[in-house]
């Protein structure tokens, strides 16, 4: 499932044209607006997840790098991909993904979430990644007696904005309650965003560029992956030339034109599906709406070269 300049909203069938527009039918919804301010370098967006509908919904869910929801209103489970099942919970915390995951939830279902960048990770979590990947935590240790009346004010919103506005102060408090990020793990976290955006990332060059921006040597670089990321450097290229990729066709391009960075068409498709739980056909057809959000470079900032704008991953 999937602040604040621009908003956007997609529902659950929409599905990308040739022309990369979204046909739009009835279904989920889910809007999103982008963080902004003190909570900016942590936080990339917040989303509102409605389904109305009764019964079941099951759908694939996308790798991420982490999220905190809450789930005001249904009930589910996620199974992973190794095959496991945990419940979803009132206040919790998803994990970085090794690869897609799928999703069922028993409706009405209204979710609020928000979606970290790899420093906000640290700084708001404080436990590391690659402990939790695949894994759903009660959320409700981050807030401790805060976590009651919380989600008595989620319960009684409907909008993202209001919702917005209940969580950021505690995201705020949550920020002095954990460790602080290193000063030392910035250029790093700097490498990271900008090896990940180059076309055919070797890890060599994310090593070399690390070695000279912050003297830390390949384990050290190998840990803080892992730490950060919830994976180690080849795990992470993988995970990024398969977004990539995935971006790419839902947006309308080629085939010929993605399938550069893979050993060829086959290992593609293996690829952008264990890592989105679809192929490029799907992609072109009926996605889930946070799918498709995600899949628009407007709508979604998992790769540095689709940042808004700089940020000070410094700032407080």
């Amino acid at each position: 499932m999937r602040g604040a300049t621009t908003s956007n909203s997609i529902v659950a069938e929409a599905h990308a044209r040739s022309d990369g527009h979204v046909v739009r039918s009835s279904g989920p919804t889910i809007a999103l607006k982008r963080a902004k301010g003190r909570l900016l370098p942590h936080v990339e967006s917040y989303y509102l997840f409605r389904w109305d509908g009764e019964g079941e919904l099951e759908r694939s869910e996308r790798i991420d790098l982490g999220h905190i929801r809450f789930l005001i209103h249904g009930e589910g489970e996620m199974t992973f991909p190794d095959g496991h099942i945990e419940a979803l919970k009132p206040i919790m915390v998803a994990g970085p993904g090794t690869a897609a995951a799928t999703y069922r939830m028993r409706g009405p279902v209204l979710c609020f979430g928000v979606v970290l960048r790899a420093i906000g990770w640290k700084a708001l979590i404080g436990i590391p990644a690659h402990k939790v990947t695949d894994h759903i935590i009660d959320g409700e240790k981050l807030f401790c007696e805060r976590a009651p009346r919380l989600l008595e004010q989620l319960r009684d919103m409907t909008q993202l904005d209001e919702m917005i506005s209940a969580i950021a102060p505690q995201l705020i408090m949550r920020q002095e309650e954990v460790k602080p990020v290193p000063d030392a793990h910035f250029p790093f976290l700097e490498a990271v965003r900008e090896w990940a955006a180059s076309e055919d990332p070797t890890i060599d060059a994310l090593y070399a560029t690390i070695e000279v921006t912050s003297g830390l040597g390949e384990r050290q670089v190998q840990r803080l992956c892992l730490e950060y990321f919830g994976g180690p450097p080849t795990k992470l290229k993988r995970k990024f030339r398969a977004i990539r990729a995935a971006m790419q066709i839902f947006q309308g391009a080629p085939i010929s034109d993605v399938v550069g960075p893979f050993a060829d068409q086959s290992h593609m498709i293996n690829e952008v599906k264990h890592f989105t739980g679809h192929t490029p056909t799907t992609l072109r057809g009926n996605v889930d709406p946070a799918l498709a959000l995600t899949l628009q470079n407007e709508g979604f900032h998992f790769l540095p070269e689709v940042f808004p704008e700089p940020v000070d991953l410094r700032a407080a």
